[in-house]
């Protein structure tokens, strides 16, 4: 069977291919690239754009998401999954952590995803994962581990593609942030002590996928979810984090003998977020890739209403570095009108399926998207894609989309 490669992907090789199956690869200009039998699937989806979930809220617990669950752990006062573990004392936390992980996202979860044309999920850890880099001064839940190697087999064995994304990073990347896992009244991250540590945790990520056959589908690795966008601040990361990460990566599958048509892409926001370039100090690019997240109920410069957030959408450009994923969005819109009766989610489902395909369009003009989450606790379906496709806002026939373009 023959696959075109798009033209970003020529030299990076950057397509997926199905488990198993022999094929030849071709550049877009019709040069046969090579053919072989790819025993994973540790490249990007191939015949079509990614389109995913994350898995928010599973292993770094932002309260908002899921007060209830929040509170029946026994966090309900804590702003984050350290203040928490500090609170309940560790064994205890221990014990709260290892439940909700059973139990937020299962394999009818993953199932699910699957069974409604998602091909893709973003799973959002903290550095903590590996448990001796935790100071004695730092407080964060024990034995995620193993649920995360449950939760990648279970994605590998429905052919989903994985991205694993470093979102809490040690002295948290951005302050007063449950995202980061610890409520930081100012980032931390941005000193070689902490390089160091957030370094040490990629190379052991990097060689656990490559050890486990239950991460085999993780095709993926995301050096840090939103930093400082803020470029004076975050240039110390731009120029040594980022190459030091590739550098400790590639030396990491190199000592596994790991094939370089197999090494993982590493991933980086793109230089829309407004922390910088993050090529400028690379000297290997290969397999890089660029994560882009847009919410556009925070952009100012987008005016409030239907009609306009329609237009905005169809013709938003998230170009830039290439290959670039829309990691995050959302169908959300600003606080101050969202439960008002011409935004209320339960009367307008009509504007909200058209600008979910709006966004779809323009996102899949780049590599494709993965939206922020697959569940949410909010009884609001603008943050959740599982009650949006309930609610009959997204469809499950996704390329349908094309086909009643409000573009």
């Amino acid at each position: 069977m023959k696959y075109i490669l798009p033209l970003l992907a020529t030299t990076t090789l950057t397509n997926a291919w199905l488990p198993g199956v022999e094929k030849d690869i071709y550049s877009s200009t019709g040069e046969n690239v090579f053919r072989q039998k790819d025993p994973s699937k540790r490249w990007l989806p191939a015949s079509s754009k990614v389109r995913g979930v994350n898995l928010g809220t599973l292993f770094v617990f932002e309260p908002w998401i899921s007060s209830d669950k929040w509170n029946s752990m026994g966090c309900g006062r804590q702003n984050s999954e350290f203040d928490c573990v500090a609170a309940l004392g560790q064994d205890a936390a221990d014990e709260a952590f290892v439940g909700h992980w059973a139990s937020w996202i299962t394999q009818d979860d993953i199932t699910q995803i699957k069974s409604y044309g998602l091909n893709t999920v973003r799973i959002p850890v903290g550095y903590w994962l590996k448990e001796d880099l935790v100071t004695e001064s730092e407080h964060f839940p024990r034995g995620g581990l193993e649920h995360l190697e449950n939760v990648c087999g279970w994605a590998s064995d429905a052919g989903l593609y994985i991205i694993i994304d470093l979102h809490g990073a040690p002295g948290a990347q951005q302050p007063n942030q449950p995202f980061t896992g610890q409520y930081a009244s100012s980032p931390g991250f941005y000193q070689d002590a902490q390089y160091s540590r957030a370094l040490d945790f990629l190379e052991w990520m990097t060689t656990t996928i490559h050890k486990g056959d239950k991460y085999r589908n993780v095709g993926m690795i995301q050096l840090v979810n939103e930093p400082v966008s803020n470029v004076g601040q975050a240039s110390t990361m731009i120029r040594s984090f980022y190459p030091d990460s590739f550098t400790r990566i590639r030396n990491a599958e190199a000592s596994l003998g790991v094939s370089e048509n197999n090494y993982l892409h590493i991933q980086m926001m793109n230089e829309k977020w407004g922390s910088g370039d993050p090529t400028s100090s690379l000297t290997d690019d290969y397999f890089a890739a660029y994560d882009d997240h847009r919410y556009v109920k925070w952009d100012t410069s987008v005016n409030v209403n239907k009609d306009n957030y329609i237009t905005s959408s169809c013709n938003d450009d998230r170009g830039g570095n290439t290959p670039t994923i829309v990691g995050e969005w959302s169908l959300s819109v600003p606080d101050d009108v969202q439960w008002s009766s011409d935004w209320d989610p339960s009367t307008n489902t009509d504007f909200y399926a058209k600008w979910f395909a709006a966004q779809v369009i323009a996102y899949e003009k780049q590599l494709g998207w993965v939206f922020w989450t697959w569940k949410a606790d909010l009884g609001d379906y603008r943050w959740s894609y599982k009650d949006a496709v309930d609610a009959g806002v997204i469809p499950k026939d996704l390329d349908s989309i094309y086909d009643n373009s409000p573009c």
